[in-house]
């Protein structure tokens, strides 16, 4: 026999079947459980574990972009109501502000009245003194003509009596007219 029979190998084609392969094969073979267990594992947890917190990153950003858009739309809504409820309360206010100078301008006509009504007293009792003022100077006047016109004795209370009747009958009638 002979070394190379010994030595000898199979070959198929490219590859050939001896000893180193056999070998090589056993090394990867190996190689690949030793990188299975502290390599592969490790990674793919790590993978999966980081493939994870992403999702759930993803998650709670949808959620957080849910939350945001219910928030807008509460916001918006408040922001809808806080205008009518302002456009109210300028209504309320002018409504009773129109309503306060409505007040003010009938209390000024009522002022205005009670004026007008006491400067028409005060007119007509200005009047009366004026009318019983000029009486008086009549029958003096009267007394002292119809005395020179007469002449005759009569007494002061009689003359008086007679102007006063004469007065009060025609007097009264031309100053009501």
């Amino acid at each position: 026999m002979s070394i190379d029979m010994v030595t000898s190998s199979l070959r198929f084609g490219l590859v050939e079947l001896n000893w180193t392969f056999v070998f090589q094969l056993i090394n990867t073979l190996i190689l690949f459980l030793i990188l299975k267990k502290f390599l592969f594992v490790p990674v793919t947890t790590f993978m999966k574990k980081r493939e994870d917190e992403i999702k759930d990153q993803i998650q709670a950003a949808k959620d957080l972009d849910e939350d945001a858009q219910k928030l807008k739309a509460q916001y918006e809504l408040k922001l809808t109501h806080a205008d009518e409820e302002g456009k109210e309360i300028i209504k309320k206010y002018t409504h009773r502000a129109e309503n306060r100078a409505f007040e003010i301008v009938k209390t000024a006509e009522a002022e205005v009245d009670t004026m007008k009504l006491n400067a028409h007293r005060e007119l007509e009792r200005e009047r009366v003194k004026a009318v019983n003022e000029l009486k008086g100077q009549i029958s003096e006047l009267t007394i002292l003509a119809a005395s020179k016109v007469v002449e005759k004795d009569l007494n002061e209370a009689d003359h008086k009596e007679l102007i006063n009747k004469f007065i009060s009958e025609v007097g009264e009638t031309q100053w009501q007219n």
